[in-house]
């Protein structure tokens, strides 16, 4: 459509009564502020793991130690997933963006108090807040998409949402070990800590300025027919039917076996990038930056997958033969990485961590997508939630025992298995019924023309107004 403005023909025959859609162009500043500061909370994922090596002999802790750092991020979703996604449906996206936002400065600012060597538990501390915040972001970017997008934005918007996260994931590789120097003074070490940590912290500050100024629960009109239909149904969240909505869920059989294979991709994607350093390490011994430009060329790839993947499933709809083709491929490509590490080629590892990061992580936004249509009229919040309590579970574990495979048994054994799973969730994923529920109540509804009408029209002036 060549205009933002869109109103129902009927609108005025019916004396103003009729729907009124409009898209408005503040939607790609809220869209900014969140990828933004999603970004800055992301990063601090791999922040310490990237440069395992170098925390270990600063801080004089374990490996495992280390692996907590990222571990941290996993562990809180499982816990506080219901109560976040109960308050974000209650009180709307903009305290998600205020409490997420704010919860990521202080416990960036936590960590300036951290670069003291025997203060790594000031480090996990620090870690466990910000982990905290990421409840109240990374399940944002389909409700932020649906409430203020139009219909044929919905998917790539979800993508460039998710883009936050993986940006964030992509510097969190690449900037550490370029501010961190593997270097024999622990004085200079602590130094690079301290910039990367003030970094941080004065990173945040415009982010929390621009959601207090302007990030509003919704937009005063609706951008589509199905969030028109929404409104007028709304109803107040309370825990009961909060408790209700979780129980339609648990009941969507195919919703849960979609759940399961998402879950274990996402897992898979936590896992690699918190054990990466220790992965790249085991075949190229001191190669601890070529490990973090990995990371880089592997969520870069990503990126464009998944903004890829967006524009894909806005033009054809093809939610699950999407999913299923986007899995498949990653586990392939998982395969051709192992080969390619086997060989010791680390030009070659670079292009095959590539392709494998741009399926795995163009996998995330398409399986959030269909998951909400798979789920709809459920809250977009409430079920990338439950998805991500899942995911961020198998993350946790696969964390854990691959770390252990790690040690024990190396890292050949420790990839063979992460293919495994992916082929696993390929056949679940081919389980999944083709139900899109969601496009089918954007399709729904009685006929309608729509008209464009210009930026200042007064009859649409006066609907909003009124």
């Amino acid at each position: 459509m060549a205009t933002e403005n869109l109103h129902l023909k009927k609108s005025l025959e019916d004396g103003g009564n009729a729907d009124v859609i409009r898209a408005f162009s503040m939607r790609w500043y809220i869209l900014a502020v969140y990828v933004y500061y999603s970004t800055i909370s992301c990063f601090q994922w791999v922040e310490y793991s990237i440069i395992t090596n170098i925390v270990m002999r600063y801080y004089n802790v374990s490996s495992s130690a280390v692996d907590w750092t990222g571990v941290m991020f996993m562990i809180v979703w499982p816990i506080f997933v219901f109560p976040s996604s109960f308050l974000i449906d209650k009180l709307g996206l903009r305290f998600a963006a205020l409490i997420g936002c704010f919860l990521t400065a202080i416990g960036a600012a936590i960590k300036l108090f951290s670069i003291d060597q025997g203060a790594f538990n000031v480090v996990l501390v620090g870690q466990a807040i910000v982990s905290l915040s990421q409840v109240f972001i990374l399940s944002l970017p389909p409700k932020l998409a649906v409430t203020w997008f139009r219909p044929d934005e919905v998917s790539k918007v979800c993508s460039i949402g998710v883009f936050g996260m993986q940006l964030g994931s992509a510097l969190g590789f690449l900037l550490p070990p370029m501010l961190v120097k593997d270097q024999p003074d622990l004085a200079a070490i602590g130094s690079d800590l301290k910039i990367l940590c003030w970094s941080l912290s004065i990173a945040i500050v415009p982010a929390c300025i621009a959601v207090v100024v302007y990030f509003p629960h919704m937009p005063r009109l609706p951008p589509s027919a199905a969030q028109a239909e929404e409104r007028k149904k709304i109803q107040i969240v309370t825990m009961g039917t909060f408790i209700q909505s979780l129980k339609d869920l648990m009941k969507n059989k195919g919703f849960l076996v979609h759940m399961l294979g998402y879950g274990i991709s996402f897992g898979i994607f936590s896992a690699f990038g918190t054990l990466l350093n220790q992965f790249v390490l085991s075949y190229f011994p001191g190669a601890t930056e070529d490990a973090g430009r990995m990371g880089l060329v592997m969520i870069m790839f990503g990126m464009f997958g998944g903004f890829m993947a967006g524009i894909v499933l806005d033009k054809t709809h093809k939610y699950k033969e999407t999913n299923l083709f986007i899995y498949i491929g990653t586990a392939l490509c998982f395969i051709a990485l192992l080969l390619c590490l086997q060989i010791k080629a680390k030009i070659s590892v670079y292009f095959t961590i590539g392709i494998f990061g741009f399926f795995l992580n163009a996998y995330i936004p398409a399986g959030i997508e269909f998951a909400s249509e798979l789920t709809y009229p459920a809250n977009e919040s409430t079920t990338t939630g439950l998805m991500t309590a899942v995911s961020q579970t198998l993350g946790v574990t696969f964390t854990l025992v691959l770390s252990h495979l790690n040690l024990s048994w190396g890292t050949l054994w420790a990839i063979l298995i992460q293919i495994v799973l992916l082929f696993i969730g390929s056949v679940l994923t081919m389980l999944v019924p083709n139900n899109l529920r969601r496009q089918e109540a954007f399709n729904r509804g009685r006929p309608v023309e729509f008209t464009e009408l210009p930026q200042e029209d007064p009859a649409l002036t006066k609907h909003e107004n009124s």
